[in-house]
């Protein structure tokens, strides 16, 4: 069982920065492949970014590269979230999620039946 818990959202006006935090527990988390989703109101949950067990592999969905920088401390068993230049389409549940297959290769998931665990979300509201 994996336990994970986002953190660090809230409201910010457009353009705007926040750092999102993610806490796993449960199990040993090195490993894992993280990634942050998205959903909006009335939306699918949307990929964003996915990070490798070493942090040396990320992928990013186009909408957000150049925005968006994951990464992680496993140290503190911590992913986390940097968002920049925050736009009002940016407002939804922020949600981690880990996939604990183990794959060797780093082979993120971009859809969310890819991904074994999920936090409870935490709100990003981006005010025009």
């Amino acid at each position: 069982q994996v336990q994970l818990v986002e953190s660090g959202g809230g409201l910010v006006q457009a353009g705007g920065s926040l750092r999102l935090s993610c806490a796993a527990s449960g199990r040993t988390f090195s490993n894992y492949i993280m990634g942050w989703f998205r959903q909006a109101p009335g939306k699918e949950r949307e990929f964003l970014a996915a990070i490798s067990w070493s942090g040396g592999g990320t992928d990013y969905a186009d909408f957000v590269k150049g925005r968006f920088t994951i990464s992680r401390d496993n140290a503190k068993n911590t992913v986390y979230l940097q968002m920049n230049s925050l736009k009002p389409d940016d407002t939804a549940v922020y949600y981690c999620a880990a996939d604990i297959s183990g794959s060797s290769l780093f082979q993120p998931a971009r859809h969310p039946e890819g991904y074994d665990y999920w936090g409870q979300g935490t709100q990003v509201t981006v005010s025009s």
